[in-house]
């Protein structure tokens, strides 16, 4: 949350929104730094240490973030 926000909005310039992503999207992502296949510094780091039961509860809260665009006028 530290990165990508309470509320998957990122604060920080090299972290990704994760707001409104699919969940299978965001599962198969933790999955990958879990396994090493996908890596990075921290995000592999905090990956590990989630249960399946937390990669599910955190890909599902990401997941149910309402994302709306507004175009000015």
């Amino acid at each position: 949350m530290v990165c990508h926000g309470q509320n998957g909005l990122s604060t920080q310039p090299d972290a990704p929104n994760l707001a409104g992503q699919p969940t299978y999207y965001l599962v198969a992502q933790l999955k990958a730094y879990q396994s090493g296949e996908r890596r990075h510094e921290v995000m592999s780091m905090m990956a590990k240490t989630l249960s399946e039961e937390d990669v599910a509860n955190v890909a599902a809260w990401f997941a149910s973030i309402k994302v709306e665009a507004h175009v000015p006028r």
